[in-house]
């Protein structure tokens, strides 16, 4: 049976901001899911929801059709954040930390770590020292770091926000090869539409923290429900 993971009437409010209003949403096993929105849209918050590291006001999160609260969802689910942080060793300890603090054998980690290098593409990288690696290798680090703990659910935060065009498409190819090979739901918050419409298997409107439209790439982009969600893929909503 395959993984599912639902959200229901998600509220989340910052004193006076309403930062995600009545979301309702289901993921499915490896598929991709792309939040896309402006910023400020809600999209981050409902990531650090998902992930456990807060609390909505209001709803209820299931997993496979049981309730999950925030201790829970940490024990499944693994956030990437835009801004990566490299521990001050070298990559081979960084990617297998989780492992190690979970309490693997020796042998396990090196099995694991050696997959996930490859993934990413960073094949022989074992003692670089990460923190001199480029942006974009960091950053395939931290994707490395979060999937090689086999969570059920992988979410990822603008990915290839800061990224140059080569090391954007590598973070892209492992995030396929992730999909078709490590049986996860991938969360995807995005700005880059062309992103989405490569990545995902759906796309999810986020404004002024509603879901306004949903749908395949395909069908969003081509016959959009919503006027605003039309005005955005038009470019005429500002970042």
């Amino acid at each position: 049976m395959s993984d599912y993971f639902k959200v229901e009437d998600i509220n989340k409010t910052y004193s006076e901001i309403k930062a995600l209003d009545s979301i309702n949403l289901n993921f499915e096993q490896n598929k991709i899911v792309s939040l896309v929105g402006v910023n400020g849209s809600g999209k981050s918050t409902l990531l650090r929801i998902l992930a456990g590291l807060e609390e909505p006001n209001r709803g209820n999160i299931l997993f496979n059709q049981k309730k999950i609260e925030a201790q829970g969802l940490q024990k499944i689910a693994t956030l990437v954040f835009q801004k990566t942080v490299m521990f001050s060793t070298d990559v081979y300890n960084n990617i297998s930390f989780g492992l190690k603090v979970r309490g693997f054998k020796k042998e396990d980690i090196e099995k694991k770590v050696s997959h996930a290098m490859i993934t990413v593409g960073l094949t022989n990288f074992h003692k670089r020292k990460a923190k001199k690696l480029s942006g974009g290798e960091q950053q395939r680090v931290a994707l490395a770091r979060a999937f090689v703990l086999e969570p059920k659910i992988l979410l990822l935060d603008e990915p290839t926000s800061n990224l140059d065009p080569a090391n954007a498409i590598v973070i892209e190819k492992s995030i396929k090869k992730i999909k078709e090979k490590e049986k996860c739901i991938i969360i995807l918050a995005t700005h880059n539409l062309y992103q989405a419409k490569r990545l995902s298997d759906k796309i999810c409107h986020i404004h002024q923290g509603k879901i306004i439209e949903e749908g395949s790439p395909k069908n969003f982009f081509k016959t959009p429900n919503n006027p605003i969600t039309k005005s955005f893929i038009n470019g005429e909503l500002q970042f």
